[in-house]
Parts: structure tokens; C-alpha cells; sequence
């Protein structure tokens, strides 16, 4: 090894200088419901990858204000566009990173073992359904996109007194879990990872408003090469064979 090349790594040493290719870590603001198909997605990726992925999952209303609130985050996942344009608004999105990447369906549950038969969404005015969980109706897109449902059902003022508003979607079925609610209104991939809960009803995709969940580079990024080669991979075919398993749609 020459002298000009000893010199270099004596510099590197005493003084930090990053060698090309060094792992990074990617922050992750994601939406509860992408808990279970991202921590999957982020393994496969890390498996071929030195850098490391984080997630920060939480309701996109909260994620979305701790962006603001300078949270260091490289990428956004919200569960809705409108948490989304309030980061863009504010210039806290990366132009032309922005991705509406997937879709998915409202699902009302109750319980594995409880005998409520749930036909419309009339029954859940019925008297043995006391208790309803919903993720906060007026800050969380899971339970904003429940209430847009029962608005246009024309049940929203009979059914408010029964809500029982959560931090997120996962307490919505967290509170069905436990059998301190009748029933819940959660996405139908969060349905799909309890064995302790049932799908008393299926919302018709005609009923319910547009499910989308966009993605993007946040403009604040700490490691934007990283974060936009894991944003490259969160559109790949094989992210995309993860998330239709959990249940999501592909909307792109």
C-alpha cells in the first residue's frame, strides 16, 4: 500500500469522512395498517441491502404532524391522500416522488366467537350492538373513511353516541379483541392478521369512499440516496407480491 493511500485512511480515521457505499438508515412514517406488509417488505430488503430500514408506524394524522413538527422521516406512507396534501401544501414533499400506491376495503368485525350477525350497515343500530371502535373519526383515515361510510348510509347521528374512538386502526381491533366493543370498522388487511376476530360484514366498494394510500420522499430527508432507493423498491414487483398477500390492492 502506497504512502498517498495510508495518508487517506488516516483522514478517514481521524476524522469520520464517509467511505462511498457506507449503510444508511432509512426512516419509515408509516400507517399502522402497513405494519405487518412493511416489516416484511423492509427485511427482504435489508436482506439484499446493507442499509437499514426503520418504521415509525402510527396513525397517518399523527405521523403526519410529527413531520411537520421536524420528526427527521425519509419517507411518508399515509393511509390517506389527505395527510399527504397537507405535507405537500407546506413543501415538506419531494416533487415527483409522490406515489397513490395502494388501495384496500372497509370490513366491520366483532369478535371470533360472538353470535352478532351484522347484514348492512342498518344492524348496527341494532340494541345488541352497544359499543362500536372506530380509529379517531375526525383525525384518523381509517376511522374518517368509517364515518364518510355511515354519512352516506345516512346512519352516522344514530350510530355516533355507540363510537368508541381509538389512536388508530390497530385499536380499533385491539378493542374488538378484547371484547370491550360489539364490533369495529377497520381495513380489511387488519382483519386479516386477527384470529381473534371475525368479518361480521364486508363493506360494498360502491358504499364506502376511495381507500388510497400514497407514498413519498419527505423533503426534510437525512438520507435521501437511501431513502429514495428504498421508495424505488416499495414499487418493485416483489414489494407489490407482499402487499397483495396482506390484503391491499395495487393502485399503480
Amino acid at each position: 500500500m502506497n504512502r498517498h493511500c495510508l495518508k487517506i485512511i488516516g483522514l478517514i480515521l481521524a476524522f469520520g469522512v464517509s467511505l462511498p457505499g457506507r449503510a444508511a438508515e432509512v426512516t419509515v412514517f408509516a400507517a399502522a395498517s402497513l405494519t405487518d406488509s412493511l416489516k416484511e417488505i423492509g427485511a427482504n430488503y435489508e436482506s439484499n441491502s446493507a442499509d437499514h430500514i426503520q418504521f415509525n408506524f402510527g396513525a397517518s394524522s399523527t405521523l403526519a404532524r410529527q413531520i411537520q413538527e421536524g420528526a427527521p422521516a425519509d419517507i411518508f406512507f399515509s393511509a390517506d391522500e389527505a395527510k399527504m396534501d397537507s405535507l405537500e401544501a407546506k413543501g415538506l414533499v419531494e416533487p415527483g416522488t409522490r406515489q397513490s400506491r395502494l388501495g384496500n376495503t372497509l370490513v366491520v368485525v366483532v369478535a371470533a366467537a360472538s353470535p352478532l350477525t351484522i347484514r348492512s350497515a342498518a344492524d348496527l343500530t341494532n340494541a345488541s350492538v352497544e359499543k362500536i371502535a372506530l380509529a379517531d373519526p375526525a383525525a384518523v383515515p381509517a376511522g374518517i373513511y368509517a364515518r364518510k361510510w355511515l354519512e352516506k348510509s345516512g346512519l352516522w347521528s344514530a350510530l355516533q353516541p355507540k363510537v368508541v374512538p381509538t389512536q388508530n386502526v390497530r385499536g380499533a381491533l385491539a378493542a374488538v379483541e378484547s371484547g370491550n366493543v360489539d364490533a369495529g370498522v377497520v381495513f380489511r388487511t387488519d382483519a386479516g392478521i386477527s384470529r381473534k376476530v371475525r368479518i361480521a360484514y364486508a363493506v360494498p366498494v360502491a358504499d364506502a369512499p376511495d381507500i388510497s394510500y400514497p407514498v413519498a420522499l419527505v423533503k426534510t430527508s437525512p438520507s435521501p440516496p437511501a431513502a429514495r432507493k428504498f421508495l424505488a423498491y416499495l414499487e418493485s414487483p416483489a414489494a407489490a407480491k407482499v402487499f397483495v398477500k396482506y390484503g391491499f390492492s395495487l393502485r399503480n
